[in-house]
């Protein structure tokens, strides 16, 4: 059986705020920690019935990025639907939900670089 690691490390502030977020996996194609900007990680608690989750940001990410950060994992987990349950139904609901939000991230970016 393969194994394969999966690897957070996680640099905060005097308040616990990230400021720096570093991953690395035993499949990852770069050598050494990558940095990110974000990472959302859910876990299925079987013995609850519910989800655990670890959402993470740096304070210096940009809020339109991550509002498209957002919807592009609303947007992944509309072909996880799929090829877990074969409900393309229940994906089409999200991918129409996450076009809406993009039209909506777009606009407010617009809005912004008019201001500017």
């Amino acid at each position: 059986m393969k194994k394969s690691d999966i690897n957070f490390s996680v640099e905060l502030d005097n308040q616990n705020i990230p400021e720096k977020i570093f991953w690395n996996a035993t499949d990852n194609p770069n050598e050494g920690l990558s940095d990110t900007k974000a990472v959302v990680v859910s876990v299925w608690d079987h013995y609850n019935q519910g989800t655990l989750r670890l959402n993470l940001w740096t304070k210096d990410m940009p809020v339109t990025d991550m509002k498209r950060f957002c919807v592009e994992v609303l947007g992944s987990l509309a072909d996880t639907i799929v090829t877990a349950t074969g409900d393309q139904s229940m994906a089409d609901e999200i991918d129409n939900l996450c076009r809406t939000l993009s039209k909506k991230i777009e606009e407010e970016y617009r809005a912004q670089q008019q201001q500017s």
